[in-house]
């Protein structure tokens, strides 16, 4: 979840790394730091402040180099400090430790280090001497331990103790022009330039410098020099490892610094980009086919009989949404698993069915771990709905639906989520076709409803200004309860998270069937209770839950369609969906309940597009 960038170049690349981090931001923002090659020695800052801050640090130092690292830290092993932040220096052990001036390894690393202990006694053992809490310095000083003159064998031989994820790019005192970089279940990039190289976690990172970009596999380490760059890869079966060419792709990366313009923040913006995220995402369908979803994929279909979805967070929110269109719809057994708790359990696995993995930007470690997992299983099968073609998990699968939502910086997923639900949907309708229960005019009524979405979506966000009258009702709670029914059950979920992660209120989502099955004790006038109500055939009884809550004393706030006949008073709260969606109801439903996280989080004075603890890509277990 951490940011990393790295230089080997002919001219200064402080501007480069600085300029990497900030579009690295949403990985990670507890600390930031750089460290070059310059005078002869490693030179480094490191600050708990963001990246802006890091920057001026940088110029008010002089702190310039031809060879350097950054990176960008969502906290694992430690806390949010200085002395945590990376990147993390080895200054040797003994006499060569005390004369130092700055040390002769700076390393810098995303992932998690799972034998560290095990490392750091033996380390400690051997006259190292630990300045931090991470994994990450353990990983410093054994290079710094193996190292006898070049730098790229003493990777190679460090790696091959590491347990558990990482990608890590590392530069020594002693060879100055010259960054090595490996990767084992964490994502990195070469970027090649001319006579310059350059590593990252994200090829956005290194928009508008290359656009030569390497997808490093999984157990690759790269040298990067001035003009020249080779790559080796780990030997099967213990095998020792050997030279190999990896791919060199054209990637037109978003630099992903896209102005505000009117808008206070890059969620709010992203909302409001939803009509224009979903009609790109729906461009140029102009019939159901298999072929939407890559080639082969009419032969995958036709030799699928259930689904199982695999996602984590807001994309498993998605993937419930789409186990009710699925079951209905294409008439097909779906199932959907937490990601992270898939591959640890045991489970039933059966070649017959398609594997969908669901992920914002395709490297969410535990859903690639999971797909993993399942393929090892035998179910070969496999699909991701995706926001990221150049992706690990697009790579990974056998086909993929890709969303075009754009580049998500806020860390809460707005527009990517409604994309989701869109290719999705598409999903539906193919297999319902291939299995026979999609006729030709129910596939015309669907499109054209899908055609309409981006303009039934603007009509949502026409609502704001009501939602923004909420939320100086909710910016004084500290607990909300969320309700819906079928469908908008998970869209329900989807709106209790938003509330969490960026207002920071406790708030949980219930099925409205359950609420006197316990939740109902919670409820009193301070309680908001939050009911997506459409009109489909369980209104009648979200109606009667309703009921429970108003006697109860609680304020019921309620997104009802426009024919639900539910009028407000004295404690519910109505606001007007402007048309009946049907099955694509919880495409216009979940907008509000984004627009209503955002405005209580402005309210409350959060930091909306970063908030505490979080980090957009979630490339750690």
């Amino acid at each position: 979840m951490c940011g990393i960038v790295g230089a080997v170049s002919q001219r200064n690349i402080v501007p480069i790394l600085i300029q990497g981090l900030q579009r690295l931001e949403y990985r990670g923002y507890d600390s930031c730091g750089v460290a070059v090659h310059q005078g002869g020695e490693l030179r480094r800052a490191r600050s708990t402040s963001r990246v802006a801050e890091l920057n001026e640090m940088v110029a008010v130092d002089g702190v310039e180099g031809l060879v350097g690292i950054a990176h960008t830290r969502w906290a694992t092993h430690g806390v949010p400090a200085v002395h945590n932040a990376h990147p993390h220096f080895s200054h040797g052990t003994g006499h060569e430790a005390k004369s130092a001036k700055a040390g002769r390894i700076a390393l810098v690393h995303n992932g998690i280090i799972e034998n560290h202990d095990e490392l750091r006694a033996d380390l400690k053992a051997r006259g190292y001497a630990f300045t931090s809490q991470t994994d990450t310095e353990v990983i410093a000083h054994l290079v710094d331990s193996l190292y006898d003159g070049d730098l790229f064998d003493a990777v190679e031989r460090a790696i091959a103790h590491l347990k558990g994820a990482y990608a890590i790019a590392v530069f020594c005192r002693d060879e100055p022009l010259r960054v090595i970089g490996a990767r084992e279940g964490s994502p990195l990039v070469l970027g090649v330039g001319v006579g310059e190289n350059f590593l990252a976690s994200d090829a956005m990172a290194l928009a508008g410098v290359t656009d030569q970009i390497v997808y490093l596999e999984e157990g690759d380490v790269v040298d990067l020099q001035q003009g020249k760059y080779w790559i080796t890869a780990k030997g099967e079966d213990g095998a020792a490892r050997s030279r190999v060419e990896r791919p060199v792709k054209t990637v037109h990366a978003h630099s992903g610094a896209a102005e505000l313009g009117p808008y206070r923040h890059y969620m709010q913006k992203e909302i409001f980009e939803q009509p224009r995220a979903i009609g790109d995402t729906l461009e140029g369908i102009e019939g159901i086919t298999p072929e939407l979803f890559g080639d082969g994929a009419a032969e995958v279909f036709a030799n699928v009989d259930k689904v199982l979805i695999l996602a984590c967070g807001t994309s498993s929110y998605s993937g419930m949404t789409a186990k009710y269109w699925l079951e209905s719809i294409a008439k097909i057994p779906a199932q959907v698993e937490i990601a992270s708790e898939y591959r640890y359990r045991d489970s039933v696995p059966d070649p017959r069915t398609l594997i969908v993995t669901i992920t914002q930007s395709g490297e969410t470690a535990d859903t690639l771990a999971a797909l993993k997992h399942a393929r090892s299983l035998g179910m070969t099968n496999t699909l991701t709905v995706c926001n990221v073609s150049t992706s690990a998990m697009v790579r990974e699968c056998k086909l993929a639906y890709i969303t075009r939502a754009g580049a998500e910086i806020g860390v809460a997923s707005t527009k990517a989520f409604t994309t989701q639900l869109a290719g999705l949907f598409l999903l539906t309708l193919t297999l319902a076709k291939t299995r026979g229960h999609l006729s030709a005019e129910q596939e015309a009524d669907h499109l054209k409803a899908m055609r309409h979405l981006p303009v039934a979506l603007q009509a949502v966000l026409a609502l704001e200004p009501q939602v923004i009258a909420w939320a100086e009702d909710f910016a004084s709670k500290e607990n909300a309860l969320f309700l819906g029914r079928g469908l908008h059950y998970p869209i329900a979920l989807e709106g209790a998270l938003k509330l969490k992660e960026i207002s920071y209120i406790h708030a949980e989502a219930y099925p409205a069937g359950e609420l006197k099955h316990g939740p109902l004790a919670l409820v009193t006038s301070a309680m908001p209770v939050v009911t997506v109500a459409p009109n489909d055939a369980l209104l009648e009884k979200l109606k009667s839950n309703m009921q429970e809550v108003r006697a109860r004393g609680g304020q019921l706030y309620v997104f009802a369609d426009g024919d639900t006949r539910i009028e407000s008073d004295s404690g519910v709260h109505v606001i007007r969906m402007p048309e009946h969606y049907g099955a694509l109801s919880p495409i216009l439903h979940v907008v509000p309940l984004q627009l209503l996280a955002y405005h209580t989080a402005c309210a409350r004075g959060t930091d909306v597009d970063k908030p505490r603890n979080l980090a957009k890509s979630v490339t750690v277990e």
